[in-house]
């Protein structure tokens, strides 16, 4: 699989999608940038690499499972992914400490623990679908793909998403569609999800990724200010439409970044 970057209009994909057209200065009409599609024979990929693996194990039982997340799967692909080969080189001897870390543009890769807990959160199948808005070093995003057939995750820092998308590449990575644009709109193409994670705090819940959840399907998002304490918020989407909502517990999360109007 190569790493490429096909430029996408949403507009002309809604019309592919049998999708009604909105405004040409409509936000679904902007430009986004596929930096590595999933590839049609998913798999998730093995890693026999040994490097920092007591690290790994140690990491899962002590700041994990320790802490209350019981999901084997979920235990099982954190134990998998090698976290220090998303961190930046500078970081690597840090990544299986118990906190998050910087990863430039103001961005950090989330602390393992809230990852798992997310993670857990969604209650997830192997054939789900799931969107994550806030790519960031590609770690989220790893641990889906280790999970779920197909997963969708969008960043709004070009650097930061080229980065991510190289390195899921370059780790083997099947199952993962990585774009570049403003996940606030989500990516509508690929709707509805089973599932939708957001690894930033936003300020509400954004309206797009409600409609673009799947009936039965569940978000986990921090809502609040920045620079205060965020609630981490489990949405749920019943049959009929209707939502509901969960506070799970209190979190710092960098701001969900927005495209410049």
């Amino acid at each position: 699989m190569k790493f490429v970057i096909i430029p996408l209009l949403f507009l002309a994909l809604l019309s592919a999608c049998g999708q009604s057209s909105e405004p040409a200065d409509s936000p679904a009409t902007r430009t986004v940038q596929r930096l590595l599609k999933a590839a049609p024979n998913k798999t998730a990929p093995a890693f026999p690499d040994a490097k920092y693996q007591e690290q790994r194990q140690a990491m899962v039982q002590n700041q994990i499972a320790k802490r209350g997340v019981e999901d084997p799967t979920v235990l099982e692909a954190m134990r998998a992914v090698p976290r220090h080969e998303l961190v930046p080189e500078n970081r690597e001897r840090q990544a299986y400490e118990d906190r998050p870390l910087p990863i430039g543009h103001g961005q950090t890769i989330s602390q393992p623990f809230i990852v798992a807990y997310m993670t857990e959160r969604l209650k997830l199948d192997p054939d789900d679908r799931v969107l994550e808005v806030g790519t960031g070093s590609g770690y989220q995003a790893a641990i889906l793909g280790q999970i779920v057939d197909e997963v969708v995750t969008i960043e709004i820092i070009e650097a930061l998403a080229k980065k991510a998308a190289a390195d899921l590449n370059g780790l083997g990575y099947q199952t993962i569609t990585a774009l570049y644009g403003d996940g606030y709109f989500g990516f509508e193409p690929g709707a509805p999800y089973d599932a939708i994670v957001v690894t930033a705090a936003a300020e509400h819940v954004p309206p797009p990724l409600l409609k673009q959840l799947k009936p039965g399907g569940r978000m986990v998002i921090p809502v609040g200010r920045s620079g205060w304490t965020q609630n981490l918020q489990l949405i749920s989407k019943a049959a009929d439409g209707s939502i509901s909502t969960r506070n799970l517990m209190p979190v710092r999360f960098v701001p969900l970044t927005r495209e410049a109007r």
